[in-house]
């Protein structure tokens, strides 16, 4: 990504959160990660509440853009299956790690912080109401199989062994296949 202030501080506060013991964001600590004065900082992120929320429309703008790079075409012009596969091959491919996780799961407790992943998200894995039950039901085990799997590779707990990747893929191409 691009080399801003504003991206510099970004970084630097995804950096804190991959420390190892879980790293503590707070304004001090993320403008010296940054290599600023916490006025500086204060700037761009008044407040700590508005640094976190920063965090969370950076990595979720960052999925949203690895999701557009591999469909390749406007979002609103994929199919469910389209959409659930693109999210399923990033979540099984990208390179993601406990800041990752940790700026989604402290989403989960705040509802300003949800909203950011809601409205990037929704529009890749909301199914329409008319889909059969049938394909509603694997395109969802798909992308719960895919949700389960970049947790587990993005924390470190109980990650899937390189060896059963090519076979999780067969399990979600046969979840993913389209019926006639």
């Amino acid at each position: 990504m691009g080399s801003s202030k504003r991206e510099q501080i970004l970084d630097g506060a995804l950096e804190l959160l991959r420390a190892d013991g879980g790293g503590t964001l707070t304004l001090d600590a993320a403008a010296r990660q940054a290599g600023l004065t916490k006025p500086g900082l204060m700037y761009h992120f008044a407040t700590k509440e508005a640094l976190v929320l920063g965090v969370v429309e950076y990595v979720a703008e960052r999925w949203e853009n690895l999701m557009l790079a591999r469909l390749g075409r406007p979002l609103e012009t994929a199919t469910p299956h389209q959409r659930i596969r693109v999210y399923v091959e990033v979540a099984m491919t990208g390179q993601f790690d406990r800041a990752d996780f940790a700026v989604f799961f402290d989403a989960v407790y705040r509802e300003a912080f949800t909203a950011g992943w809601v409205r990037r998200f929704e529009p890749w894995l909301s199914l329409p109401d008319d889909l059969p039950e049938r394909d509603r039901a694997r395109l969802t085990a798909a992308r719960l199989l895919a949700d389960g799997y970049w947790t587990a590779a993005a924390t470190g707990v109980f990650p899937v062994p390189a060896a059963d990747h090519a076979r999780l893929s067969g399990v979600v191409d046969e979840l993913m296949r389209e019926e006639a």
